[in-house]
């Protein structure tokens, strides 16, 4: 029999793949050596990678699959694997090699949140014919964040609700304070204060509203496209379903009650509903003007309500902008304190703590990551993006990074009548030179010495944008 040199060489090439390269990657690791430079990976999530500096990365941006390797220790994945929940969270994944100990979940996602549907229209009866009956419009949704949902959400509690144009979340009141944030859209809001005034205001993005305890207040939608918004309530076990709600309070009082109170025969209340109606389309509203209540006894609050946070002026740092709304400057607002931060690319709210208050941070555009440091030795890093939320138990060290490719959007909230925190570069800056450097660098004085020239007349940067980038951070990955 004879072979053609062309088959030969086909036989050839056979038998020699079909023995393991000797220099391959794999065979390499298999062989438990080392992988020379030119075979390392700029893909963080392999073996070959490493990085002594813990450098973030954002795998939602680079479109990265994270995968339990660091610095070459790990292993690969062989079970069920949620590839979109890694990309979430590629720091529970792969940890940075400072984070140590236990500490419990600070995340929670809103997406993960049951939502509450509400329909503008109500029930049609079951003989009404299909010919007679209306295209459904929007009415509103409500989803919440509580302890039962995040268990660290001890001190404050969300809710997140959409009302649509001409949307109203019926008139009720709360055991708890009420604090809100407009996300986009533009709302009514009315209220009555403990002093019988009444007060009406129309609010739109970036705008704020307080109803302490008890007071009665509603909600409609005004926008085209209806609104958005963040309610925060003080205390972590409150619960959207334990609102008190004028239809609900009808449902469940005898009528002749009700037609004494009100001075009207029992009649003239047959119809109203027999259950709460929680959001409802109302009636297009006029302007406030045309609105307000008239009468020889009625009057205005003498409390302002609402606040224009975003129109305030804002403290610039070397790494974005940075607003404050407290009791100093929204004076009603005696349980909630807030923070809004705008931080550039890159930039980080620096290294701090607060001592009064747990922060409840939400995050409204952008992808960050935050590292906690509880004491005994223990630190979690947790990742958050757009709808997001964050807890940071009050004394506990942490750190926000913008790791993503835009800028980041933050509110951070505190169960407080005044915003507090500590800069860690501020007390270093302030504390005796002596001190920092027995402390850090007893074994390093040169490191000591550029060190303390950097923290030297100290300026408190809320959010800085550093200038220097170790080599993990010029890779494009």
């Amino acid at each position: 029999m004879r072979f053609s040199s062309s088959s030969l060489l086909l036989g050839a090439v056979a038998l020699v793949s079909a023995f393991p390269v000797q220099d391959s990657p794999r065979q390499r690791l298999l062989d438990g050596k080392p992988l020379p430079g030119k075979y390392r990976s700029k893909n963080p999530y392999t073996p070959g990678y490493r990085d002594p500096y813990d450098t973030a990365v954002d795998s939602i941006g680079k479109g990265l699959d994270p995968l339990p390797w660091r610095n070459g220790d790990g292993a690969s994945v062989l079970g069920p694997w949620n590839r979109e929940r890694a990309r979430q969270n590629p720091d529970l994944v792969r940890p940075p090699s400072t984070d140590s100990g236990n500490i419990p979940n600070l995340r929670w996602s809103f997406v993960d949140s049951h939502i509450r549907i509400e329909a503008c229209l109500p029930p049609l009866p079951l003989t009404t014919p299909l010919s007679l009956t209306f295209p459904p419009k929007e009415g509103g949704w409500t989803r919440q964040t509580t302890i039962r949902e995040l268990p660290t959400s001890i001190e404050l509690a969300g809710v997140n609700m959409r009302l649509d144009h001409g949307a109203i979340r019926e008139l009720h009141w709360h055991k708890e304070a009420e604090w809100a944030y407009v996300l986009s859209g533009s709302v009514r809001v009315t209220a009555l204060d403990y002093e019988g005034g009444n007060f009406i205001d129309d609010l739109s993005q970036g705008d704020l509203w307080y109803f302490p305890s008890g007071v009665p207040h509603s909600l409609q939608g005004l926008d085209p496209n209806g609104t958005e918004f963040l309610l925060i309530f003080d205390d972590g076990r409150f619960s959207e379903e334990s609102t008190f709600i004028l239809t609900d309070w009808f449902a469940h009082t005898p009528k002749s009650v009700i037609s004494k109170n009100f001075h009207l025969a029992p009649e003239v209340f047959e119809r109203v509903p027999k259950r709460e109606k929680y959001i409802f389309q109302g009636s297009k509203p006029g302007s406030i003007e045309e609105e307000e209540p008239k009468g020889k006894n009625v009057k205005k609050s003498k409390y302002q309500f609402t606040h224009r946070m975003l129109e305030q002026e804002a403290h610039v740092t070397s790494g974005g902008k940075v607003r404050i709304t407290d009791s100093k400057n929204f004076p009603i607002s005696k349980t909630v304190a807030a923070a809004h931060l705008d931080m550039e690319v890159g930039s980080l709210r620096e290294m701090h703590w607060h001592p009064d208050a747990d922060e409840w941070s939400f995050f409204i555009r952008g992808r960050a990551r935050v590292t906690v440091f509880a004491a005994e030795g223990t630190a979690r890093t947790f990742d958050y993006q757009a709808g997001d939320v964050g807890i940071v138990p009050k004394n506990m060290g942490h750190f926000i990074e913008n790791i993503g490719d835009e800028p980041l959007e933050v509110l951070e909230i505190f169960r407080a009548d005044e915003f507090r925190d500590f800069s860690l570069f501020q007390w270093l800056g302030e504390t005796p030179r002596r001190m920092v450097v027995d402390t850090l660098f007893a074994d390093d004085k040169e490191a000591g010495e550029k060190f303390l020239k950097e923290i030297n007349n100290p300026v408190k940067d809320e959010i800085t944008l550093p200038d220097i980038k170790n080599d993990e951070e010029e890779d494009d990955l």
